[in-house]
């Protein structure tokens, strides 16, 4: 027993370090917003969105694949789990873009950003 849970430590400590890196590129890109990624659009909004949005969604999946133990599961039910999730969230992402682009557009002669 004591084997399994070595492996299992070995397996959160790796699990956080790869949540902690991506968290951390996260913070730095946020902190500095290079003008490259900041100041251009790119399907109605700036590149540095895009990449808080992949990044947010590669460490919900990684959390789910494993926290939740996805990677012991049958293929069907892990399908099923993480596709919905990641296919729901793209839905929000979008209605989340095009309703702020709308909100924005409307509102800017109004409203000094």
């Amino acid at each position: 027993m004591a084997h399994a849970h070595e492996s299992n430590l070995k397996r959160i400590w790796v699990v956080f370090g790869i949540l902690s890196v991506i968290t951390i590129v996260e913070v730095i890109l946020g902190i500095y917003k290079p003008a490259g990624l900041h100041l251009t659009s790119f399907l109605g909004t700036s590149p540095l969105n895009w990449l808080f949005i992949i990044l947010t969604l590669v460490k919900a999946y990684y959390i789910t694949w494993a926290f939740m133990h996805m990677e012991g599961e049958k293929k069907w039910f892990r399908r099923s789990v993480v596709w919905t999730a990641v296919f729901l969230i793209c839905y929000l992402v979008t209605l989340l873009l095009i309703e702020g682009d709308y909100l924005y557009s409307t509102l800017g002669p109004l409203v000094k950003w």
